[in-house]
């Protein structure tokens, strides 16, 4: 197994604040990891007990992206992933589900947590053929991003670029569809743009959750409507069956019948 290579940037000797809840190690103590704090724990009990199907939307996420992931490499041909907001590891990341199936896939990370960067040589661990990569940068700065990834990606062949529960940290939509466009233009023809967010709209409690958590004094999330989720896809070609609700997304056919929950996503290809 190769080493990983971490790009460090200014972020990379933060210290872990562990007063006050961090999205990152909420989301991964409700995916069932250990990378969390007793305030994070907190912090997530409170959100279940207002709404416990955050549990499901969490992992019906994680679901989605690994069908993303094998829908591009198996039927798209898919082999660099550009990965943004990966969050603390737990079963079936980017690189894992990615290299299972094509050993040669090359995987960059990018996060601004430091609990996570703390974490990237086992979160990097990489197969011999392909290669994996953490940068240490905000979604809000894609030039930084592209430029140290492109130290492990080459961006003249297809890349998938995935944006999974990252957007909604973004407080402005308009900046939101502007750091969308900058990356999808620095990548080519045949790429792909995989994004799925919670979305406003669909389940009242959800949003209640939500806009109480967002008051908390935590990292702010902010919830978008299920147009806006497919305005960011906006002169791609969307993969069938289109944005929908994440449990919808191209179904696994051993697995119970899916139901609409408030997170939606799609994939779509750069003509």
């Amino acid at each position: 197994m190769t080493d990983p290579e971490t790009t460090h940037g200014p972020a990379a000797h933060s210290k872990i604040d562990t007063s006050v809840p961090h999205s990152a190690r909420i989301w991964n103590y409700w995916l069932g990891g250990k990378d969390n704090y007793p305030v994070d724990e907190e912090a997530g009990d409170a959100y279940t007990a207002v709404f416990p199907g955050i549990v499901t939307i969490a992992r019906s996420s994680r679901a989605f992206l690994r069908r993303n992931i094998t829908y591009l490499i198996n039927e798209a041909g898919i082999r660099q992933f550009l990965d943004i907001g990966t969050g603390l590891p737990t079963a079936n990341n980017t690189h894992e589900v990615a290299q299972r199936l094509a050993p040669e896939a090359r995987i960059v990370y990018v996060d601004n947590d430091p609990m996570v960067l703390s974490h990237a040589r086992a979160l990097l661990y990489s197969s011999r053929e392909g290669a994996t990569a953490y940068v240490d940068a905000d979604v809000t700065d894609p030039d930084r991003i592209l430029a140290a990834a492109a130290e492990t990606l080459d961006f003249s062949r297809p890349t998938a670029l995935i944006l999974s529960n990252i957007l909604g940290h973004v407080g402005d939509y308009k900046d939101a569809r502007s750091i969308v466009t900058r990356l999808m233009d620095a990548l080519p023809s045949g790429s792909y743009l995989s994004i799925n967010d919670g979305s406003r709209g669909i389940d009242p409690v959800f949003e209640q959750a939500q806009d109480a958590y967002n008051e908390s004094g935590a990292v702010p999330y902010n919830l978008r409507t299920v147009d806006e989720i497919t305005a960011y896809f906006d002169g791609l070609e969307l993969v069938e069956p289109g944005v929908v609700s994440v449990p919808l997304w191209r179904p696994e056919a051993d697995n119970p019948a899916p139901e609409v929950i408030g997170e939606h996503g799609g994939l779509a290809r750069k003509p």
